[in-house]
């Protein structure tokens, strides 16, 4: 079985495998896929977004005097430098169709 999850770090919805990819059936793979494709379509949005609040965070950051601000924009832009390289990853996660159902392995999400 599967579902899609909403990923409140990430702010978009992730397939979750119960299974190995392998061991689903044609139709799910099929329909997942159709998600995923409709899902991922979205990312390069969502990352020009944050890249847009790290440009805005980093402007703060080069006017600030204050340390302890300045460790908190730090911070901050670094976690939104994280979540893209998250999103870059799911972006390029290949999945395809599998022609035939091997022996059990491990999911391909993971």
């Amino acid at each position: 079985m599967y579902k899609f999850q909403y990923d409140h770090r990430l702010q978009i919805t992730l397939p979750m495998l119960d299974d190995s990819w392998e061991n689903l059936s044609i139709a799910d793979q099929e329909a997942i896929l159709l998600k995923w494709e409709q899902i991922k379509s979205l990312i390069p949005d969502r990352i020009a977004e944050l890249e847009q609040m790290i440009c805005y965070k980093q402007a703060k950051l080069s006017d600030e005097a204050n340390f302890q601000q300045s460790c908190l924009l730090n911070t901050e832009i670094a976690d939104l430098a994280s979540i893209i390289n998250d999103l870059w990853l799911w972006y390029r996660k290949e999945m395809f169709i599998s022609p035939y159902k091997p022996r059990r392995s491990s999911s391909s999400f993971n």
